[in-house]
């Protein structure tokens, strides 16, 4: 039997959707862990999967990092390109996750694993791990990272600059993440007994070898760049596990019962420390578009505690988007790239607002696809006209059938595509 591990790090869109991923490894009988943070543990188990623990977690170290670099998390300023100004507190803040996440990389490997599967966050710290063990390894980013001139990088703001200023803009990218991860690669390599290589000389040895990389998105949002190497794959979602006979909370579904479809609106690990000013503005824009509202707490704490269902609005906690975005006429949303995914895959219109890293990327892909509405940028929500716009938005997202159209059309061709399925045989590939 073949032992698999899955390395990922951040928050819980950069998580969930590796959890499907590995309950399909493990349905085809391999043994497989999961090495994560511990605010995952139960999601993991749940599964069916093993759980190790790696460091860092975002969701003990928020309240620090806003502090100095504002709501995104560090694994969202470790891919972030830097800003004019005030770059060199946001990067010590994520070259020290960075290297908090280095160690615990190195503990989670035993000595049978015959494969290393790592997310974005954690491949440039997986390869040296990898190269010690003399064992494969195989990238599975969420979000295209490779230079290309079809489109700036993901993290700069989704505008382009041109084919020629999108591949260097993207090449800067990579040496900035080269960058963050020196220090961390430096020691993890003197702990695994490897000789000095920067991350650079091992991300262009990959490169060089063709080492193969499988994007977990749908070329329904992202069409494979016609400028990528051979071995570069969009493969489609991975979508996060759930059991097969889950159901939503029955509040939830009385709340649904009660009435005509929903809004949902959630932000996600966006917004901490914002909860209370996000509550009322919700509760406000829904109320003025005269539809009702399902509110998801996420790290901002939302609520409508000052509300009842009988107002027409309700709180939740997690539940599983799969189960809870087909039952909504739309989804008001942050634009993470699982979300923003999943709104897709359910058929429904959306409203973005992207906060920050590659949300605004994310949003203008929904746009464009014709199923979501203009991008509302998150600090556009502490504007007078925040409620007015923000119902305006919820308005034509509910009243366009066009865009439902175009969101259904969009959930179709989604059906049809099996993103673990080629992690699968990927997999299966590199262990033969």
């Amino acid at each position: 039997m073949t032992h698999i591990l899955i390395t990922a790090a951040g928050s819980h869109g950069d998580i969930a959707p590796y959890t499907g991923v590995g309950a399909r490894l493990r349905a085809a009988g391999h043994e497989v862990a999961l090495a994560t943070h511990d605010s995952y543990a139960p999601l993991v188990r749940a599964a069916g999967l093993e759980f190790r623990r790696l460091p860092a977690d975002p969701r003990t170290r928020r309240a620090d990092l806003a502090d100095a670099t504002g709501p995104a998390d560090a694994t969202e300023q470790a891919r972030r390109p830097p800003a004019p100004d005030g770059t060199r507190a946001l990067m010590r803040q994520a070259a020290a996750f960075i290297k908090e996440l280095g160690g615990g990389i190195a503990d989670a490997a035993r000595d049978d694993t015959d494969l290393l599967l790592l997310s974005a966050t954690t491949a440039p710290l997986g390869h040296h791990l990898a190269e010690a063990r003399g064992i494969p390894s195989l990238e599975l980013p969420l979000v295209p990272a490779a230079p290309t001139g079809d489109f700036a990088p993901v993290v700069s703001g989704g505008r382009s600059l041109g084919r020629w200023g999108n591949r260097a803009a993207g090449r800067l990218s990579l040496r900035v993440i080269d960058r963050l991860y020196a220090d961390a690669a430096r020691e993890m390599r003197a702990r695994l007994g490897l000789p000095a290589a920067t991350p650079r000389t091992v991300r262009r040895r990959a490169e060089a070898a063709g080492r193969p990389v499988l994007y977990g998105f749908s070329e329904v949002l992202v069409p494979r760049p016609s400028d990528w190497r051979t071995g570069l794959d969009v493969v489609g979602n991975w979508w996060p596990w759930h059991a097969p006979d889950d159901r939503l909370p029955p509040v939830v579904e009385d709340f649904l019962a009660a009435g005509p479809p929903p809004v949902f609106i959630g932000f996600g690990s966006m917004a901490g420390g914002e909860g209370e000013r996000l509550s009322a503005l919700a509760a406000a824009a829904l109320r003025r578009a005269k539809v009702r509202g399902i509110v998801q707490s996420g790290w901002a704490g939302l609520t409508t505690r000052h509300t009842s269902a009988d107002d027409g609005l309700l709180t939740i906690g997690e539940v599983p988007h799969a189960l809870l975005f087909p039952r909504m006429s739309a989804v008001v949303h942050h634009c993470g790239a699982g979300t923003a995914a999943a709104g897709v895959r359910a058929g429904v219109p959306t409203v973005p607002v992207p906060v920050t890293a590659d949300q605004p990327f994310w949003a203008a892909r929904l746009a464009a696809l014709g199923v979501a509405t203009a991008p509302i940028p998150f600090k556009d929500l502490s504007t007078d006209h925040a409620v007015a716009r923000l119902a305006h938005a919820i308005t034509q997202a509910t009243a366009a059938p066009a865009r439902r159209d175009h969101a259904t059309t969009a959930a179709h061709r989604l059906a049809t595509e099996d993103g673990a399925g080629e992690v699968l045989k990927a997999a299966e590939r590199l262990l033969a």
